[in-house]
């Protein structure tokens, strides 16, 4: 199980932090989390519920990351193992995480997928989020498998649909001349688009697309 406890700093300021799995005791407070992350008019009814999360902490444990501030908890990230055919790249968010309850997890999959990130707005300051998928990185080296992968919203490609095609608004992206709240991100956390996929999520801001991110793991060998 994943345990690593270190610091992050609020300008000059050293604060713990502590990363782990979570567990039973934590739904009630990863709920609150979501409520906090996608407020109205993000429907309530796709937060976590506690069978979701139930499901997490029973089928891949290993997968069910969350952080702490100075003993409060701040965030989590989620995935399970599937196997991937980067011939074969198109699926949506529900097919490939079986709409966040991962009943699909296959314990000798190649992929870990990334089913969620959360990070609570207050603490976005700090970089929690890279910090979490760099723990799940670590869960990939030890696990031996090929890659991390998972989709990545575009919520700024709505204000440029009627001009670009979602491909040349990732290159834009890629090429520094736009700035992409969530792919932006994900570049800064060592992912690398490999397609994009299109009806991925019911998502008015990306036009239901996504792009399909990687990291593949260093050690991997055939």
């Amino acid at each position: 199980m994943y345990h690593s406890q270190f610091y992050v700093f609020d300008g000059d300021k050293p604060i713990p932090v502590t990363i782990r799995n979570y567990t039973q005791e934590d739904f009630d407070q990863l709920i609150q989390i979501q409520s906090e992350c996608f407020p109205p008019p993000f429907p309530s009814e796709l937060w976590w519920n506690k069978e979701q999360l139930s499901n997490h902490v029973t089928f891949f444990p290993e997968g069910a990351l969350c952080i702490e501030v100075d003993g409060a908890l701040a965030g989590s990230l989620t995935g399970l193992c599937v196997n991937f055919d980067p011939n074969h790249m198109e699926h949506t968010w529900e097919e490939i995480t079986d709409q966040g309850y991962i009943k699909n997890h296959n314990p000798n999959g190649d992929t870990l997928y990334i089913v969620d990130i959360s990070v609570r707005p207050k603490y976005r300051k700090l970089g929690l989020g890279k910090l979490l998928m760099q723990a799940m990185y670590h869960v990939v080296i030890q696990k031996k498998l090929v890659r991390l992968l998972g989709g990545g919203r575009m919520p700024g490609y709505k204000k440029k649909a009627d001009t670009m095609k979602p491909d040349q608004y990732l290159q834009e992206v890629m090429a520094g001349n736009l700035k992409d709240p969530v792919i932006t991100f994900l570049l800064r956390c060592g992912r690398r688009p490999i397609g994009i996929v299109k009806d991925y999520l019911e998502d008015e801001e990306s036009c239901n697309y996504a792009a399909l991110m990687e990291w593949k793991n260093p050690f991997f060998i055939k």
